[in-house]
């Protein structure tokens, strides 16, 4: 017999986190690892839109450290798991900064605020980045309302929204597309 997605327990508006708490769908762990999913889909979207191997394979990595990121925010801290949950390390986020580095040696020093935008991809990036901070941002929520966040899920996803930026001008920059420079009305 095959799976059913639907199991109607949540028909009500509550759901259960890894432990078997109940919660409401409201509840902002709730809206903190669905932030953390529509980021998750965004960046498959990002990768969608390239062709670039070296940066899907990226991006891949990305995605798998989101599900465990997912997996760590959907856990009530209160209880233990009985299932594995894997783990995010420190060498997740030197990842992420090697690839910053990496990409910024060969992009022009930034002088202006750049707009989102001139290609799909580059305006995609910039999407992920804004669901990457809130993302942060929910979470520094959780953990002001005493609920525990592993700060380097924090961490991670702070370096994670500086990979994009950089990112969306390395996607530019790959593309020759030219950056949209802010120009304030004065």
């Amino acid at each position: 017999m095959a799976f059913k997605i639907y199991t109607k327990t949540g028909d009500l508006g509550h759901t259960s986190l890894i432990g078997g708490t109940k919660v409401a769908k409201s509840h902002i762990r709730i809206e903190t690892y669905g932030t953390v999913d529509e980021l998750n889909s965004y960046i498959g979207l990002v990768s969608d839109h390239l062709s670039f191997a070296e940066i899907k394979v990226v991006l891949s990595e990305v995605q798998d450290r989101l599900f465990t990121i997912g997996s760590s925010l959907a856990t009530d801290p209160e209880k233990d798991s009985l299932m594995k949950l894997p783990d995010l390390n420190e060498t997740d986020v030197l990842y992420l900064e090697q690839q910053i580095d990496e990409m910024n040696e060969v992009l022009p020093v930034m002088k202006n605020f750049i707009l989102p935008g001139g290609h799909v991809a580059v305006s995609t990036t910039h999407i992920a980045r804004c669901i990457c901070r809130r993302a942060e941002r929910l979470c520094v929520n959780l953990k002001e309302h005493d609920a525990f966040v592993e700060p380097l899920v924090i961490k991670y996803l702070n370096r994670l929204s500086d990979y994009l930026f950089v990112l969306a001008r390395y996607i530019a920059h790959l593309l020759q597309v030219h950056e949209i420079v802010w120009k304030p009305r004065v």
